[in-house]
């Protein structure tokens, strides 16, 4: 399987699987934002993954700016971050930086 075609199939379930969690959560406590990032850090094992992604995200938002002009624009890919998740953004910054030609394959 090419790697572009793997970075696609990454980005999908990377909308996918973290959008299922987001929807069970809303279907049991509503659409509350407060809620929502109370559960963030609810006990110190979310804490620590929450702080893990969230500086993870900043790594790839300096990394997407300090890009500008040699790949996709950042922005679309920040919202996607903020929006779904990093683990869909960042395989989909990925397969957007690919050249098609890539005979790159996965083994």
């Amino acid at each position: 399987m090419k790697l572009k075609t793997v970075y696609l199939v990454m980005a999908v379930l990377g909308a996918a699987v973290p959008m299922s969690f987001f929807v069970a959560f809303g279907a049991e406590n509503g659409i509350s934002l407060t809620s929502f990032i109370a559960a963030l850090f609810a006990n110190s094992a979310a804490g620590g993954f929450t702080a893990d992604l969230l500086i993870t995200s900043l790594v790839f938002w300096i990394y997407l700016w300090s890009q500008r002009g040699k790949g996709p624009k950042a922005w679309p890919f920040i919202v996607i971050n903020l929006s779904i998740g990093l683990s869909c953004a960042f395989p989909a910054y990925l397969w957007a930086a690919m050249k098609d030609h890539s005979d790159e394959v996965v083994r």
